[in-house]
């Protein structure tokens, strides 16, 4: 599951950090945003020692919270489904054949997951006496009518109506409905009618009776009927599809090797399919049909990620197909679902919006290497969710290191680094968690961003040969199978003969991070450096201490000579032979560590660490610092930076350039020829802060020629700035274009601009923008809306009403349309108190109640307790309750 808002490059930011801090440079946000995290009092093991125990501390005898994984009564072997669909009532109308057997123990009965259903019969299979059930509305208890044991197969027939509903959600994924009808009804013009499912954590027990739990593993077949208009996607391989006479065609899907319950998956829609294969097996990507030419770079380099990932781990990737749907109105980011992942409509876009998209590639990557971790060795609870989500963030270093290079690699193991610690100072929880409160919980920025940069140190440790030869061990072991921690430790003690509780029950089972204070000195009489490192992190919270093999790097005379070290203690001090005085001394010169390491330099040694340090972490860290002095050696090095060899730089040496002449005509140049997008995008926008016209044709140029919309979009806004007719005419030539990336920039340029008469542009082009887009455009709307007089707030806020009232629409997406019509009420409310004229004032009023009314239409029908209560957070009395 790949959690996923977008990525703001807020790289500026990156000078302004807290000096002397690794962790603290301040990186674009992370796609982790507003993860719920759980504050855990830690166990007294970390407490002083010389604490008193008071004698009313009844908490002191309680044992923790633990949540154990599922215990295995019945094992589900097979599943059978015959399903149709009614589309008007959203519900699902199935047949399931189920085989089972006892895990171990004799039983006469079985408990299946069945949230919301309405059963028909209930029998063994063949037979027609029904079988004796209790039903909670949840779990479904059936009476077998005799005592089976372990090795007796016996088969149920369950004949049902399921009505998905959803109870609730989390910061991941947003609804726990399981099965969702989008526009079931075509009501909405513009919007495809289809079906999609979400089965994780425990929801695809709201469409089909199983065992919802992730140690459960087995095989399946689905025959489903749909409309023939439709194209239908399932797990494992399409056997057949037949067309009926009443214009339906049956398709049977048959998965033949076991998986967790919770992936199996289907999506209906009226698709565009297109075909690669790889390795004799199919590879196909299922888009929206305006998108059909571009759906290779939707999904960039599947079949060559395939490849990739096999190699690198020893194991051919293991399943039938690889197929990948975009589906609209998705509850979070993506789902590893078997051979069928589905992705949110975010994927989609035109080659020139895709220009330089490294996110597609993290998500592809991401959830292709949940094929091998997470569906091909699958976490026993959710407690061990890393094992699953960790391995799959770390794909996406794995990829970039390999396509892109080490230092595209480490600046995307930065941003994970600074998602973590900001997550992290909100509380912190065991990377393994048996005491969360909600599984939902375990979906953070530890099981995901954490989660990877252990695995990173722990390669680092062992060494690249040792690292993959023990994945290959773990996941031939354990292949088709359910896991805990423990087992992927023993995996790399098999290979590397090493004892690794130690690094096991500091990162995985343990909380925190280490906060390092380092000190250096040099004694030139005995020709020694001296490095002291303090452990400071919050000993009540978390260990004491870490044990951190760790490398140091002198630089003296020329040359640099490393020294590998292992601290474990709270403070400790190392002594180094240095025949010179050191030029720098880099601490963690790999840039490994998971901590917050504060060390002192000077400018010298950090343009020393600049120009000589081969890691991109401690690269970056020196150029930020450099940035912060105005010295004309600092500004000679941040020139020099316009001509890094990684994009990264670059962009961050343009956001920290002086206006001086001669960088603003490299600038220039760059913001016309250089490689990457970002940089061009980030060069313009720099032009745009001289509101010089001569950079005005260039700009255009920009504007006509650039294959990136991003840059479109940039050039767009910073022509409005230098030449503001200029601008608007260049937005009245993209008018005519459907292309999503243009309408957003030519309505950000309207909103901008304030003129609005360009509100026709907006009531044209609103139904051409959805999903995430549509927040964007919808707010500039409301913007430029707050200019016009009342009649065109009005229909502004008829117009955007249709979102706040639309149940298939995002909740949040609800509540910022309803933010933009009361933000509407707010200026009409403005103008009412300023305005002298008494006719004119009644006018506003009656515009006012009409916008208030609509406010009030959305209240009444809203049914979701957060968006709820957002409403009633809202500080004008007239959303009140």
């Amino acid at each position: 599951m790949k959690k996923f808002l977008f990525l703001l490059l807020a790289f500026s930011l990156l000078g302004s950090c807290a000096p002397k801090k690794y962790s603290a440079i301040l990186l674009p946000e992370t796609d982790y945003v507003d993860l719920d995290t759980v504050t855990v009092t830690a166990p007294s093991e970390y407490a002083e020692e010389d604490a008193p125990l008071e004698a009313n501390d009844t908490d002191s005898y309680t044992l923790p919270s633990y949540n154990p994984s599922a215990k295995r009564e019945s094992d589900l072997l097979h599943t059978k489904l015959d399903l149709r669909f009614d589309w008007q009532k959203q519900q699902v109308l199935g047949k399931a054949t189920l085989t089972l057997k006892p895990y171990f123990y004799p039983t006469d009965k079985v408990v299946l997951d069945a949230k919301g259903f309405e059963f028909h019969k209930i029998t063994f299979e063949g037979s027609n006496e029904p079988l004796k059930y209790d039903y909670d509305s949840s779990k479904v208890t059936i009476h077998l009518g005799k005592t089976f044991n372990r090795n007796q197969e016996y088969k149920l027939f369950i004949d049902y109506t399921a009505t998905p509903a959803e109870s609730g959600g989390s910061a991941a994924i947003s609804s726990d409905k399981g099965l969702f009808f989008i526009n079931p009804k075509g009501e909405e013009d513009g919007k495809p009618q289809q079906i999609w499912t979400q089965g994780e954590t425990e929801n695809n027990s709201r469409w089909f009776p199983t065992i919802d739990k992730p140690n459960e593993r087995a095989t399946d077949e689905i025959t489903m009927t749909v409309e023939d208009r439709f194209k239908t996607l399932s797990n494992g391989v399409l056997v057949s599809s037949k067309k009926n006479s009443d214009g339906t065609r049956t398709d049977y899907w048959k998965m033949d090797l076991p998986h967790a319950p919770y992936l199996v998956m289907l999506a209906i829609g009226e698709y565009a399919v297109v075909k690669d294969t790889w390795n004799g097996k199919t590879v196909d990507y299922y888009v929206e049909p305006k998108f059909e030419k571009y759906a290779r770079n939707i999904f960039p380099y599947t079949p060559e990620m395939l490849q990739f990932f096999s190699d690198r781990l020893g194991v051919e990737y293991p399943w039938q197909k690889l197929s990948q749907v975009v589906v609209r109105d998705y509850v979070s980011g993506a789902m590893e679902n078997t051979t069928a992942i589905v992705f949110g409509e975010f994927m989609q876009g035109t080659d020139r919006e895709l220009v330089d998209n490294r996110q597609n590639e993290n998500i592809v990557a991401h959830e292709m290497f949940h094929h091998w971790f997470g569906d091909y060795v699958t976490c026993e609870s959710w407690s061990n969710l890393t094992l699953n989500e960790g391995f799959a963030n770390y794909s996406e270093y794995l990829w970039l290191e390999h396509k892109h290079g080490r230092d595209e690699a480490d600046f995307h193991r930065l941003t994970e680094l600074n998602g973590y610690m900001q997550s992290a100072a909100q509380g912190v929880h065991p990377l393994i968690h048996f005491g969360y409160e909600d599984k939902e919980d375990m979906f953070d920025a530890h099981s995901y961003n954490k989660g990877g940069l252990v695995l990173h140190m722990l390669r680092n440790y062992v060494g690249d040969d040792a690292f993959f030869a023990a994945l290959q061990n773990y996941l031939k072991k354990n292949a088709f199978t359910d896991v805990e921690a423990h087992e992927l430790r023993l995996a790399f003690e098999d290979v590397t003969g090493e004892d690794l509780n130690w690094f096991f029950n500091q990162w995985f089972f343990s909380e925190g991070q280490p906060e390092l204070n380092v000190e250096y000195d040099y004694d030139d009489a005995l020709k020694q450096v001296t490095v002291t490192v303090s452990q400071e992190q919050a000993a009540a919270e978390m260990p004491p201490v870490f044990v951190l093999p760790v490398a140091i790097d002198v630089y003296a005379g020329g040359k640099m000579t490393r020294h590998n070290v292992r601290i474990n203690q709270r403070q400790q001090t190392f002594t180094l032979e240095a025949d010179h005085d050191p030029d720098l001394i880099v601490f963690d010169g790999d840039g490994v560590l998971l901590a917050q390491v504060n060390d002192e330099k000077n400018l010298a040694e950090y343009i020393y660490q600049y120009e000589h340090a081969p890691n991109f972490l401690h690269r970056i860290r020196a150029l930020g610092e450099i940035t912060e002095s105005d010295s004309p050696e600092a500004q000679a090095v941040v020139k020099k930076a316009l001509d890094e060899k990684f994009w990264l730089f670059r962009l961050f040496a343009i956001e920290n350039s002086k206006m001086e002449d001669k960088s603003l005509e490299r600038i220039a140049q760059m913001a016309e020829k250089d490689p990457n997008s970002d940089v061009r995008e980030s060069a313009i926008r720099k032009l745009g802060g001289t509101e010089d016209k001569k950079y005005a044709p260039l700009v255009t140029r920009a504007i006509e020629n650039d294959p990136a919309i991003k840059v479109v979009s940039a050039a767009l806004e910073t022509l409005l700035v230098m030449d503001k007719d200029a601008a608007l005419g260049a937005a009245k030539k993209l008018e005519k274009e459907d292309d999503e990336s243009i309408i957003l920039a030519v309505a950000g340029l309207y909103s901008e601009a304030g003129d609005p008469q360009r509100l026709t542009f907006f009531e044209e082009k609103f139904g051409k923008v959805g999903g995430y887009s549509q927040a964007g455009f919808v707010q500039n709307y409301a913007k430029l809306a707050q200019k016009a007089d009342g009649a065109g707030m009005l229909k502004a806020a008829e117009n955007i009403s249709g979102i706040a009232l639309n149940a298939q629409k995002m909740f949040w997406m609800r509540f910022m349309s309803t933010k933009s019509i009361n933000e509407l009420h707010a200026v009409l409310a403005n103008k009412i108190e300023e305005e002298n004229d008494p006719a004119r004032q009644l006018e506003l009023k009656a515009t006012d109640a009409e916008i208030v009314k609509i406010i009030q239409r959305i209240k009444g029908w809203e049914t979701d307790d957060r968006v709820k209560n957002m409403y009633a957070a809202f500080p004008d009395p007239a959303l009140k309750p």
